[in-house]
C-alpha cells in the first residue's frame, strides 16, 4: 500500500532511495541543480557503478558543477522539453513528489509525495516506471555540454553479461531470459533484433535504435551485472 509522506517524510525516503539502489536509479525533476548531499550521494552511486539515470527540463547548474558532473562516468543525463513531473525511483521504491531535486534536504517549503514499494504493490510501482521510461525516450540523453550521444555496447560484453541475467523490470526481460522464452540462443535473439531494426551494428558495435527506444527496449550502459539490454516480454522480432 502506498505510504503518504510529509516536507521531513519525503527527504528521508528520498536519500534512503537513493542510497538503497543497487542496480539503476532515475531521478525526474524539473530543475537539475545539486546541493552538496545529493553531490555526496550521486558520488557514492558512482563509486558503486551504478547505473543513474537523471532527466531534468532545465539545468542551473554552475561550470564547476557541470565539470564534476562530468567527470562520473556511471551518471546519464537527458533533457525533456516541458517537464513538471517529480519522480525518483530504485529497483524497490518510488517516491511521486511535489519535491524538485534541488529542494532535496531542505526544510522551507512545504511539500507533499506518496512512497511506492514494489514488494507491496506491483501493479502501481509498475505503472510509475513504464511511465518513468516513456518520460526517458521521449527525452534526449546528452552530456551536460549539451552533446548528444550513443551508446554502442560489444556483443562479445552482452553475451558474457547475459550469463548473469542483470536485473529483470516489470514487464520486461533481459536478453537471455527473453531468448530462453522464444526458444532461441542469446546471440540468436541479438541478430533478429538486428534484422527487425531495434539495435544496430557499427564498427563491431551493437547500439540501440531509435525504433528499439519507441518499442521500449532499453541499454542499461553500468550497473553491478556490466551492461545489457531490457526487451519488453512480448515484443514481436517479425
Amino acid at each position: 500500500m502506498a505510504k503518504f509522506l510529509n516536507t521531513s517524510a519525503t527527504n528521508y525516503f528520498l536519500e534512503e532511495l537513493i542510497k538503497s539502489a543497487t542496480d539503476r536509479l532515475i531521478l525526474i525533476s524539473p530543475f537539475l541543480k545539486l546541493n552538496d548531499r545529493m553531490k555526496e550521494l550521486l558520488a557514492d552511486k558512482n563509486r558503486l557503478k551504478i547505473d543513474v539515470r537523471i532527466v531534468y527540463g532545465k539545468s542551473e547548474l554552475q561550470p564547476q558543477e557541470i565539470d564534476w558532473l562530468r567527470g562520473l562516468t556511471y551518471i546519464r543525463t537527458s533533457f525533456c522539453k516541458n517537464l513538471h513531473a517529480k519522480c525518483y525511483m530504485n529497483e524497490e521504491l518510488c517516491i511521486i513528489t511535489s519535491l524538485n531535486l534541488y529542494e532535496f534536504s531542505q526544510v522551507n517549503n512545504n511539500e507533499m509525495g506518496i512512497l511506492i514499494r514494489r514488494s507491496e504493490d506491483a501493479p502501481l510501482y509498475k505503472d510509475a516506471y513504464e511511465e518513468a521510461q516513456r518520460i526517458i525516450r521521449i527525452s534526449e540523453e546528452v552530456r551536460i555540454s549539451l552533446e548528444r550521444v550513443t551508446t554502442p555496447v560489444d556483443i562479445k560484453t552482452i553475451a558474457v553479461v547475459e550469463k548473469d541475467d542483470g536485473d529483470d523490470m516489470p514487464g520486461k526481460l533481459t536478453t537471455s531470459k527473453l531468448a530462453k522464452k522464444l526458444g532461441f540462443k542469446t546471440e540468436e535473439l541479438i541478430e533478429r533484433a538486428v534484422s527487425a531494426g531495434f539495435i544496430v551494428v557499427s564498427d563491431g558495435k551493437h547500439t540501440l535504435a531509435t525504433k528499439g527506444d519507441l518499442a521500449g527496449v532499453e541499454f542499461i550502459a553500468k550497473s553491478r551485472f556490466g551492461p545489457y539490454f531490457l526487451w519488453p516480454e512480448n515484443l514481436s522480432f517479425n
